[in-house]
């Protein structure tokens, strides 16, 4: 059986550094991105240029797209140069090459807007006694994005329903907790919202290998974490993954 041909756009990103070092040997990997990176196929292109990225999708199986300016620190223009029009190129270049699947990394920013009252807010300052019972997300909750950044999110997913509605291609949204250099958490928010490296890229994994029935979905992905609002049944029942990192380890 052929060798399943993957593309990663942002390979040179945290996520997709963490990723190469999974997936290497077990795909034919490629990359996207701006910048060469050493060891391994990469077209180099700005995602904002559809015609450019072209080639990059040629002959490619899935495209896990993960390049994106991340973060309300970003200007709104890079924003909507990145994660509106670049998500648009993506899923049309992927379309006109025939890609089966797009795995998209979507952010827990879609749903971040809920922080802003009780008890959600006592949850990620740490002020758990003030706390009191509380009901985490599913992938049915209403959004509420925390800033331009997860409203530019919740265009790609909406990009990924149209895609996978029209054209039938499989589309796998993924709103991926925070993902730290340092790989652990650093401050009351991480204990709610942290996903580990590890956890984030078993995820990613597990949506290449997903069969070719499941059409659209969105999952969040965070650690095994104590304080989490963010549901993880659903990828259990759906996908088989489960976290198996916590935030609470790291608790001093």
């Amino acid at each position: 059986m052929a060798t399943r041909r993957v593309l990663v756009t942002g390979l040179s990103g945290l996520i997709g550094g963490a990723l190469r070092k999974h997936l290497e040997g077990e795909y034919t990997l490629r990359g996207l991105n701006r910048r060469a990176v050493p060891g391994v196929d990469c077209h180099q292109a700005d995602l904002a240029d559809l015609v450019a990225i072209r080639p990059a999708f040629a002959g490619i199986d899935t495209v896990v797209h993960l390049a994106a300016a991340a973060g309300d620190n970003n200007a709104p223009a890079d924003i909507m140069r990145s994660n509106v029009t670049g998500a648009y190129n993506v899923f049309e270049a992927s379309r006109l090459a025939g890609v089966a699947r797009v795995i998209f990394a979507s952010s827990g920013a879609t749903v971040a807007g809920w922080e802003r009252e009780a008890p959600l807010k006592h949850l990620v300052a740490g002020d758990y006694d003030k706390l009191g019972d509380w009901v985490k997300l599913t992938h049915e909750s209403p959004v509420r994005p925390g800033g331009l950044y997860g409203a530019s999110k919740l265009w790609g997913e909406a990009l990924g329903r149209h895609y996978s509605d029209a054209y039938g291609m499989s589309v796998i949204c993924l709103r991926i907790g925070r993902v730290k250099e340092e790989d652990r958490p650093t401050g009351p928010r991480d204990l709610s919202v942290w996903c580990s490296q590890r956890d984030v890229v078993r995820m990613i994994a597990a949506c290449i290998e997903a069969p070719a029935s499941l059409r659209f979905d969105t999952f969040f992905v965070v650690s095994n974490n104590r304080w989490s609002y963010r549901d993880l049944e659903h990828a259990r029942q759906v996908l088989g993954w489960a976290p198996i990192d916590s935030a609470d380890r790291h608790r001093s």
